[in-house]
């Protein structure tokens, strides 16, 4: 690429503008710019040309048209080694431009900011797309900027290399203009669909920024990245305060720890509003609970199953104060999760050294589910929230006791969380066994009742789907299991029933189910 001789500005964002411009004008560049850049860049005492100076065309409609001519796009897309367009651009009267540097009128901040409609539709740029994807499209003569970041790398390079940049940078910045302006024309799109009101048009738009790229994914032959919708949401979007970077499983199952937590700081799943903790490993809970406090939650939850709980994923609803973190260390773990610690607790936190410590800027649960398949993706949208108070019904001659009722609820709640098919076995706000991602449901009921144990008399039983036949019943009420809530829809549910009631086992149907692959 020859030297840069002659560059067209024009920005939204004026972010280190002023310097990157103050360092192309001592390179005898010559600036071109619009409107509001302008004026910035004349404020700063540097030399501007006006595009309408340009193209003798004025800027009109309130600034919807200012850069669309000929004139530019003659001196963006000419080929410079191509005879004949070298000959056409003097025919015309037409002074090639060597660098676009132009970002985007902030569409997807004035939706989020709860703008009208008229200022959002504003907000849709037309000339700035059009300048990247010309520029970027001739990044064989024409370097494109479109990040704020790269003003002083491109600025480096030109100083170093006598005003040019070399063909890999142009390269490297025509791909970002064209990542840029994709993602700004699928947020455009997706916010039209939204307001059509329809959760699978007929192309869905997913995208996503770059956080982290991971050492694998989950297993060392895989590789692997982070990649976020929006910054400071969700478990993409927390603060590590310590510990050794997070892995795919790490956030995969730290993002299962924070949802199950979410839920069960529901009124449905925890009426007294009491903290709450949940312990995962691979992606299901080995225990959960509700607490006085956080070290009794935690405590609790642990005592369901404290040989998977080493190298688990732990999180908190609520602050994480001096004595849980005691607790804490006293096991292996690799993540910790919570909105907030005390500073004791984070003392007491670094004395181990590679545990990582999250906290929880916010949590919002995805509207919408992916899953990759052969060909494509599947999407779902998120599972619905928990029961609300009366929506369970109860089919059964005896009904629960109010005790019994919030902890089938609680149970529920954890079900919820586990891989299918799946049990939880509970008893006072507190996991006792569970059953996860057996082939058949009898041998869910199997395995979190051996786990539960003794402590399984008295306790209640929560079944993510319906039971098929009458043998998880009959396993239940062997071990003393007080109440069972499931979703019911089996073609045996008066088998079901008539078990149930022939034990004395009260028993809700929710009408809903919460598989989990």
């Amino acid at each position: 690429m020859a030297k840069v001789k002659r560059a067209l500005i024009s920005v939204s964002q004026k972010q280190g503008l002023v310097p990157f411009a103050r360092r192309l004008s001592s390179l005898s560049v010559k600036i071109i710019s619009t409107g509001g850049t302008a004026r910035t860049l004349r404020d700063a005492g540097l030399a501007v040309d006006d595009v309408s100076q340009l193209t003798g065309f004025p800027e009109i409609l309130d600034g919807r048209v200012k850069t669309l001519h000929p004139k530019i796009y003659a001196a963006l897309l000419a080929l410079r080694d191509k005879p004949e367009h070298v000959e056409t651009l003097k025919e015309q009267g037409v002074e090639p431009i060597d660098l676009v540097v132009v970002n985007l009128y902030p569409f997807s901040e004035t939706v989020s900011r709860g703008a009208t409609q008229e200022e959002i539709v504003e907000n849709i740029d037309i000339g700035g797309p059009t300048l990247l994807r010309a520029a970027a499209k001739n990044s064989s003569h024409v370097a494109v900027v479109v990040d704020p970041a790269d003003y002083k790398p491109v600025a480096d390079e030109m100083e170093a290399g006598d005003g040019e940049i070399s063909a890999a940078t142009r390269r490297r910045l025509a791909q970002k203009a064209f990542e840029h302006v994709a993602a700004y024309d699928m947020a455009i799109a997706s916010w039209f669909q939204r307001q059509e009101g329809e959760p699978f048009p007929s192309s869905l738009f997913v995208e996503g920024h770059r956080v982290a790229a991971l050492r694998y994914g989950e297993n060392p032959h895989q590789g692997a990245a982070a990649y976020a919708f929006s910054e400071d949401v969700g478990i993409l979007g927390v603060a590590q305060l310590q510990g050794k970077e997070m892995s795919f499983n790490n956030f995969a199952d730290a993002d299962a720890a924070l949802s199950l937590v979410s839920d069960l700081s529901a009124p449905s799943a925890n009426p007294s509003g009491s903290p709450a903790a949940a312990i995962i490993k691979h992606a299901n809970p080995c225990g959960a609970a509700l607490g006085s406090t956080a070290a009794d939650a935690f405590s609790r939850a642990l005592a369901c199953d404290p040989v998977s709980a080493f190298g688990g994923i732990v999180a908190f609803n609520c602050e994480v104060d001096e004595m849980s973190a005691s607790a804490l260390v006293d096991i292996f773990l690799e993540v910790i999760a919570a909105p907030s610690y005390s500073t004791k607790a984070l003392e007491v936190l670094a004395s181990k050294r590679n545990l990582r410590v999250l906290q929880v800027k916010r949590w919002q649960s995805p509207p919408l589910v992916f899953r990759a398949v052969s060909g494509g993706f599947l999407a779902q949208q998120g599972d619905i929230p928990l029961l609300e108070d009366g929506k369970a019904t109860c089919v059964t001659s005896i009904r629960p006791e109010p005790a019994q009722e919030t902890d089938l609820r609680f149970a529920w709640a954890v079900a919820k969380h586990v891989k299918s098919n799946a049990i939880v076995v509970a008893k006072d706000g507190a996991t006792l066994g569970v059953g996860a991602g057996q082939m058949n449901r009898v041998q869910s009921v199997d395995i979190a009742l051996h786990q539960a144990g003794e402590k399984a008399k008295g306790a209640v039983l929560a079944s993510d789907g319906f039971f098929p036949f009458p043998d998880s019943i009959e396993l239940a009420a062997r071990a003393g299991i007080a109440a069972i809530i499931q979703p019911g829809g089996s073609v045996k549910d008066k088998e079901v029933i008539a078990a149930a009631d022939n034990y004395k086992i009260p028993m809700l149907f929710t009408g809903i189910r919460h598989f989990r692959h």
